[in-house]
């Protein structure tokens, strides 16, 4: 009887021995073919995903280039006025030289801002 009850407890032994190493062997390349799955699921949508950033990386790029272009064409257009004002200065100036030169030379004056607005 001890025998046999032996035998029970060996065989219980073996037969859990058995499983844990079927277990250990098998759990490894279980987990190994899941995150294979896994990866051969979610790489494509992945690869996707980024090729997108990529985009808009560029377009955003884009964006803000041209953006601060602009910006630095306002701040540029801000400070014209000093030329423009000294466009008009150095166009009044020409024309006072011209009437001078016309009235030096005896011909008739060239009509003037002034001498428009005095005729009308």
């Amino acid at each position: 009887m001890e025998d046999q009850e032996m035998q029970i407890k060996v065989k219980r032994v073996t037969d859990r021995f058995t499983e844990s190493m079927y277990v250990l062997a098998n759990e490894p390349s279980v987990a190994l073919y899941r995150l294979q799955e896994h990866v051969r699921r979610s790489l494509p949508e992945l690869v996707q995903h980024k090729s997108d950033m990529q985009r808009s990386e560029e377009q955003s790029q884009g964006a803000i280039y041209t953006v601060e272009y602009a910006c630095s064409a306002v701040r540029s257009m801000t400070n014209s006025h000093v030329y423009f004002r000294n466009i008009e200065s150095l166009l009044r100036q020409a024309i006072n030289i011209k009437e001078e030169l016309n009235a030096v030379q005896g011909r008739s004056p060239v009509p003037t801002e002034s001498t428009m607005l005095a005729s009308s």
